[in-house]
């Protein structure tokens, strides 16, 4: 059992938050990992650059010796400036990642659940099929609101204005 703690990120967390996002790519069991500078492309960039921007929020899992490792954090998108799992200009979009190793250790979950107990309206996020987190967004209420490839938008709906 890992001994952790979570804080709120805030607008000094960036360049943790750059590491963190390279872990929040799914990569298929059995496939090579992806370089690390994937992430910055604009398409991922996008959901770490200028952190601290309005609407931005979210926690950061440390250990005992204050590494980090794990985070969860909202985003808002708009049309045009689309995330992977934007739904409306509404909905901010949920990323979380748990540094390898640290996984199967609850770590996640309680990030979620700090998020959900802070944050009360709709939440969007994409995830791909054969990630095993897919279980743990339906498990706390996400659903399926569209598709793309093998990767899924879902939603947490807390307002029942989307459907």
């Amino acid at each position: 059992m890992i001994d952790y703690s979570i804080r709120l990120l805030n607008d000094e967390d960036e360049a943790i938050l750059w590491n963190i996002l390279y872990y929040a790519i799914s990569v298929p069991d059995g496939d090579d990992p992806l370089p690390r500078d994937i992430v910055n492309q604009p398409e991922l960039s996008q959901y770490v650059k200028n952190w601290g921007s309005r609407g931005d929020s979210g926690f950061l899992a440390v250990n005992v010796t204050d590494m980090p490792i794990g985070a969860v954090w909202l985003r808002q998108f708009t049309r045009g400036n689309e995330g992977y799992g934007y739904v409306d200009d509404l909905t901010p979009e949920l990323s979380i990642a748990v540094i390898p190793g640290c996984r199967g250790e609850g770590i996640g979950t309680a990030l979620l659940d700090k998020m959900f107990g802070s944050y009360k309206k709709n939440i969007s996020l994409s995830v791909s099929d054969y990630n095993p987190a897919l279980r743990l967004y339906q498990k706390f209420g996400f659903h399926v609101v569209g598709t793309k490839g093998n990767s899924l938008t879902m939603l947490l709906d807390r307002e029942g204005r989307i459907s």
